[in-house]
């Protein structure tokens, strides 16, 4: 009790004492405020406290939950063979898994590994290892160029100086002789190991996928092997026996939003589009226009716009864009009934290598009917070891021994694979239809079959007249087999059922690919386009980018189209649409070749070689000069003319004129876009 009025200034004499000062309810109270006051102090402090930021490491989404590094996985499997590729369309990838398994035959273990998905600088660590090998399948990509995914290892290459003293290699290189630039990348990383120290045991290879590249490559080969057994003092361990890399799995009451449905990457990536698109991760473009080009001649030409509003996909004229097709269900389904299999149960690939960066050979789990469709190239001719493989499960002994004759690495076998499947063009339904009593399980065939890849094309418009939109010009592919069946070309094909319909656009799978393909960044720079039949695409997004210039009023330079077809009347591309640009002054010239319209045949450069004055002008005005299309005769007789335009009017000798027609390109003066 507390003492009141005058008392209570003199001090505690007044209070009670039957009484304590704090009750033991005030006590409680009393540590229960304190406790209260210090957590909420200690708390307001943490929070104020200013936020650790940690670095942000960003590592390839194949790579987040693996390690990087290579030689890591060599040593924890006790392996000594790495076999890297460079590879744009699956062949060089193909190869180096061959490679792989063949290691096993000889006492050692191998690993395919793609250069983009480790730290190349490993290699440096791989003399670690007992008696490493380094095999390097590597192919080249337009003027000389490596892959996309080997572009940072050449980089490494250029740049490093670093030593590779007891490590031993061998390269295979790919490529197509109707190139300039012929199998130049395999032929510089050879070169360049050589330089850092690394020993060669043996000789470069080089594939010609204009000619065999898979008799040239088992030939190379047969080779090697025995040479490495003897560089290192080994034995072949045991037969040429099939080893299996994935196993099957058959999931149960998976739901089908678990499940693969044509996706390149990431499941539900096309129900959930989500920017940057790439190669793993395509736009789902709508086809805006779908129109006819040729006009008669029993041949199908198609210009396709496709709609790119909102996707934040950039182009430029010059640019490619890459289609991801699907393959004829009534083939798919073909495959199914041959094979007596449900398409619609999902399965999924796994594989057995646990070291391995690639855990399943396409997207899984998906149903056979995806795989085949989307994930799978049907139509491709199989390779020997496919047919070695699908040997095993042939009934008739005289049909086996045809196959394994055929998959022989002798002369005979080379011409037997060559005459029956290449020139033939039999893919894997037709194989299965003229050998009966072959009767693979499908999941060994998804196995074995290699992935379907997205078809380029050159972009046929300038983001200057066409921000929203990219077109393509390509020919329907379809021709026959000296046997009299059809085939068709995948894409195209596909491409060709795409037109839109009540308003309703359909769609296609497409990432733009970056070219070096590239106007004059002066617009008054003069240039020289030579672009028979569908090589006009690109050409028609360079018009296109210099009348945007013409309407703002800036000077041109000469602007000199050639093209060719075969008949005026019937496939002259964008007839009216050229002669428009003609008219305004965006064209300085065309020059065409309609090469059937008279007895004796004329094409583009036949023209170029009645025109040698006006190009020799050209060129010595600094101007430029750009080829799109036909690699094998056009581009080659095209390089003839030039070569002789300079002999003639520059006066030099063939000697002197190769060199200039060469710096030409080494300046990027002379650039080409070709095929074969």
């Amino acid at each position: 009790m507390i003492a009141t009025g005058a008392s209570a200034e003199t001090g505690t004499e007044h209070v009670s004492d039957q009484e304590p000062f704090l009750g033991t309810l005030d006590i409680i109270f009393l540590v229960a405020v304190t406790a209260a006051a210090v957590y909420w102090f200690l708390l307001r402090r943490k929070k104020q406290e200013p936020p650790q930021v940690k670095k942000l490491s960003v590592l390839p989404a194949s790579l987040r939950t693996v390690d990087p590094s290579f030689v890591n996985k060599m040593k924890n499997s006790n392996r000594n063979v790495v076999v890297f590729y460079g590879s744009q369309t699956g062949t060089a990838e193909e190869f180096a898994g061959r490679l792989s398994k063949d290691a096993t035959r000889y006492g050692m273990k191998g690993l395919a590994v793609d250069p983009e998905e480790c730290d190349m600088e490993d290699m440096t660590r791989l003399t670690e290892l007992e008696n490493p090998l380094a095999i390097f399948c590597m192919a080249t990509y337009g003027e000389g160029d490596p892959t996309d995914n080997a572009q940072e290892f050449y980089d490494w290459l250029q740049a490093g100086d670093a030593s590779l003293e007891g490590l031993n290699y061998a390269v295979f290189a790919l490529g197509n002789k109707t190139y300039e630039h012929y199998n130049d990348m395999g032929k510089y990383v050879d070169k360049r190991l050589a330089e850092l120290g690394a020993t060669r045991v043996f000789e470069l290879g080089q594939g010609d996928d204009d000619a065999n590249i898979e008799e040239d490559f088992v030939t190379w080969r047969e080779k090697f092997w025995p040479a490495v057994c003897e560089h290192f003092g080994i034995e072949a361990t045991g037969e040429d026996i099939s080893i299996r890399q994935f196993s099957l799995e058959i999931p149960e009451d998976l739901p089908k939003e678990k499940t693969f449905s044509g996706e390149s990457a990431r499941l539900g990536s096309f129900k959930k589009q989500k920017p940057p698109f790439d190669s793993k991760n395509p736009y789902l473009a709508p086809v805006a226009i779908n129109r006819e080009l040729h006009k008669g001649g029993g041949r199908s030409c198609m210009h396709i716009e496709i709609d790119i509003t909102g996707s934040r996909l950039r182009y430029e004229a010059g640019d490619h864009v890459a289609v991801f097709p699907i393959n004829d269900p009534n083939q798919v389904q073909a495959i199914g009934e041959r094979l007596e299999a449900d398409l619609d149960v999902v399965f999924s690939l796994n594989n057995v290598d646990e070291e391995a960066s690639k855990k399943h050979p396409f997207p899984c789990p998906c149903t056979y009917r995806t795989a085949l469709a989307h994930y799978l190239d049907i139509n491709h001719v199989p390779r020997t070891h496919i047919l070695k493989e699908l040997s095993d499960y042939t009934q008739d002994p005289k049909e086996k021994e045809f196959l394994i004759t055929l998959t022989s690495p002798t002369p005979e076998g080379k011409a037997l694979y060559s005459d029956w499947i290449l020139k033939d063009h039999r893919d894997i339904l037709t194989v299965l239809r003229d050998l009966p009593s072959l009767k693979p399980p499908i999941d060994h065939v998804c196995e074995l079959l290699p992935r379907l890849q997205a078809r380029y094309y050159s972009i046929s418009s300038s983001p200057k007249l066409y921000p929203n939109s990219i077109h393509i010009t390509a020919v329907v592919v379809e021709w026959e087999t000296r046997l009299g069946r059809t085939v068709k070309g995948v894409a195209t094909n596909w491409l060709a059922l795409k037109h839109p319909t009540n308003g309703i656009k359909p769609t296609v799978p497409v990432y733009v690919r970056k070219s070096q393909f590239r106007l004059p960044f002066k617009p008054t720079v003069p240039v020289i386009m030579v672009g028979p039949g569908t090589g006009l695409a690109p050409f028609r997004g360079f018009i296109q980018e210099r009348y945007s210039v013409k309407k703002e009023g800036k000077p041109l330079g000469d602007t000199v189209l050639y093209f060719g077809c075969r008949k005026k009347a019937d496939d002259y591309l964008y007839e009216d649409e050229l002669l428009d640009y003609l008219n305004d002054g965006t064209l300085s010239k065309i020059h065409t070749a309609f090469s059937r319209d008279q007895a004796e045949k004329v094409y583009v450069q036949h023209l170029m070689r009645q025109n040698k004055q006006e190009i020799w002008q050209i060129l010595e005005n600094g101007g430029h000069i750009y080829v799109c299309g036909d690699a094998r005769n056009m581009a080659r007789d095209v390089h003839k003319v030039l070569v002789e335009v300079v002999i003639e009017c520059g006066e030099r000798s063939e000697e002197k004129a190769e060199e200039y027609v060469k710096k030409l390109s080494t300046k990027g003066r002379y650039s080409a876009d070709v095929w074969s």
